[in-house]
């Protein structure tokens, strides 16, 4: 049992969002592996990097990815920097991974002040652009499909994400 397709990007992508309507529009169950390491710890994610620092938190997130990557047949959205772990990476070679590619103003406004998430603390938008120049390559590196959401809504890129899951399938 693996997911039908695997969401990553960085935050302000929508992966969530998106991920529900993409599980919805092919009857699938919908996970998010930061939902599930916020559920195993309790608390959210920033308390968890408050609470217990980062490292905790990736080790976290590093079992929950191999749990979801191994037993959910649904829509997995991973969080933004799950990816940047070498053996995620190494795991996501076998699956069909779709990249949200989004801009920095569009990840700039859909985060907001970014007073839940921990890596934006300060300045929000410069961190944000350091965070896409760190991680994009990454993204691009273990994805098979790359689809673009600047300018658009959670729905359009849902129907993207769909079309290229659908063709992969009759191909």
């Amino acid at each position: 049992m693996t997911p039908r397709v695997v969401l990553v990007g960085p935050m302000g992508a929508g992966k969530t969002t998106v991920g529900r309507l993409v599980a919805d529009a092919l009857g699938v169950r919908f996970l998010d592996t930061d939902e599930v390491v916020e559920r195993e710890a309790g608390k959210p994610v920033a308390e968890i990097f408050v609470d217990d620092g980062e490292p905790h938190f990736r080790a976290l997130e590093r079992a929950a990815v191999t749990a979801a990557l191994e037993g959910h047949d649904g829509v997995l959205a991973l969080g933004g920097g799950a990816v940047m772990d070498p053996a995620t990476q190494e795991q996501l070679t076998a699956h069909e991974v779709v990249f949200l590619r989004v801009g920095l103003t569009d990840a700039a406004q859909r985060v907001g002040l970014g007073v839940s998430r921990p890596l934006l603390l300060g300045n929000v938008r410069g961190r944000i652009k350091q965070l896409l120049d760190e991680r994009t390559p990454v993204y691009e590196s273990v994805a098979r499909h790359v689809v673009d959401t600047d300018g658009l809504t959670a729905a359009e890129v849902a129907d993207r994400v769909r079309a290229v899951v659908e063709d992969e399938v009759r191909e």
